[in-house]
């Protein structure tokens, strides 16, 4: 059953989710009920021509960063000074380039325009924080994400030069603010850096 939200500001419990995650359909993009979601292991996944989705998955592919994995050459790269990393210096522009980097798996983006502002907003308020890396001054890479306590909910991260995404993740890992990093969805590029899938009881308990 998918629940339908109205102005209410709350969510049905995250275990009746269907079995591909979705939980429910409409409600807003406010602070408050963006936060209720994230600390209930909710966050909304949709696109342009469909209304707001939310999704709690049954498994979750979570990053602990004590398992970090950085193979030698990544290890070479980081050593040689290509790179600079920067912290939420550039929100804006590492969401608005997530949103428009090209994706072999998905036609078209799902981080919308009232999502740039909600997230840009959530900012500014202290709870979405981003990573930024450049190369000669430029923004060559970077991610962003939600923080709720001492889990950091990422959401999307880009890359326009080879391993600059790797280096804003490692250098993510490696503030150690964060027992835990999750990445939502699986992928070979994560896996590679140690990502795991856990099931959803696991993470509430991380979020708790």
């Amino acid at each position: 059953m998918i629940f339908r939200l109205d102005e209410r500001l709350l969510f049905p419990a995250p275990q009746l989710a269907e079995e591909d995650g979705l939980l429910a359909i409409g409600g807003d993009l406010s602070p408050a009920r963006l936060l209720l979601a994230y600390q209930n292991g909710i966050f909304p996944w949709y696109s342009d021509d469909t209304p707001i989705l939310w999704y709690s998955p049954h498994q979750r592919f979570v990053l602990y960063p004590q398992r970090l994995k950085i193979s030698r050459s990544m290890r070479q790269v980081l050593r040689s000074g290509k790179f600079s990393v920067t912290f939420d210096t550039a929100f804006e522009d590492v969401i608005q380039a997530c949103s428009t980097v090209y994706r072999e798996d998905q036609d078209g983006t799902w981080i919308t325009n009232d999502m740039i502002t909600a997230y840009t907003g959530l900012h500014r308020l202290g709870h979405a924080h981003s990573v930024e890396v450049w190369e000669h001054n430029e923004l060559v890479g970077g991610l962003y994400g939600v923080q709720v306590g001492r889990v950091f909910c990422g959401e999307s991260m880009f890359s326009k030069t080879s391993n600059a995404s790797k280096a804003a993740l490692i250098a993510l890992c490696q503030t150690n603010r964060y027992d835990l990093i999750d990445c939502q969805v699986y992928t070979a590029h994560l896996e590679s850096l140690g990502a795991e899938m856990i099931s959803r009881e696991e993470y509430m308990e991380a979020l708790f």
